[in-house]
């Protein structure tokens, strides 16, 4: 009875590090394979708001609303296009503080 308790708990033990082998595995698969990025989203109301997301080299800032999806601004990515995202996230938060103040 002992030996098959033990074999029980060694079975199960291995069943549990497969599916955690397995699933770290997946999640490297889903990293490596991932196109789209997202960088920022500013919501401005429900379903409403400005998205930077990062395709490849590529940061596209889109203002997203119920029914449609518009590219705002296309920025190629290099060393001052973080400076350049940062000051585009503070213009967005201006405008949240904007909102806010009018309603």
């Amino acid at each position: 009875m002992t030996e098959t308790a033990i074999q029980m708990a060694f079975a199960l033990g291995l069943v549990i590090c497969l599916i955690y082998a397995l699933s770290f595995v997946y999640k490297k698969k889903q990293k490596a394979a991932n196109l789209l990025n997202l960088v920022a989203y500013q919501s401005f109301g429900q379903k409403m708001g400005i998205a930077a997301i990062r395709v490849g080299s590529e940061i596209l800032v889109l203002g997203v609303t119920p029914t449609d999806m518009k590219l705002l601004k296309k920025i190629q990515e290099r060393p001052g296009a973080s400076q350049e995202v940062a000051s585009i996230a503070d213009k967005v938060k201006k405008l949240r503080r904007i909102k806010q103040e009018i309603s």
